[in-house]
């Protein structure tokens, strides 16, 4: 049962990524998914998340209107495509499958960095 994060890389400002996590073992849709930052000497960062069921979708004001996240049922994966990237916005992106009573599983994370 894993997570794996990929679609991270160099990018200048104003370019656009999309990340993707891929789950295997157990059905992502089932679950909720976050997707989390951590940058150079920053703390840990929730930037946005995908609940289960009526996929309702939550942003943190940094990212809100340049990000969206998305999930692809049948290929058990859930995006988060990144759009007008800022140097601020680098850092390692980390996805998150949660649910009540469940264990939580992580990706290992990938690596955004912006810069020209």
């Amino acid at each position: 049962l894993q997570l794996v994060e990929s679609g991270g890389g160099l990018v200048q400002p104003g370019g656009s990524l999309r990340l993707s996590c891929a789950a295997s073992g157990f059905t992502l849709d089932d679950y909720n998914v976050r997707w989390f930052r951590q940058g150079p000497g920053k703390g840990r960062e929730g930037v946005s998340c995908i609940m289960t069921g009526e996929d309702y979708t939550i942003y943190s004001d940094s990212v809100k209107g340049r990000f969206t996240i998305s999930r692809d049922t049948s290929k058990n994966m859930v995006y988060l495509q990144m759009n007008d990237l800022k140097p601020e916005d680098t850092a390692v992106y980390y996805c998150k499958a949660d649910l009540r009573n469940k264990p939580d599983y992580w990706g290992q994370g990938t690596q955004v960095t912006v810069s020209s």
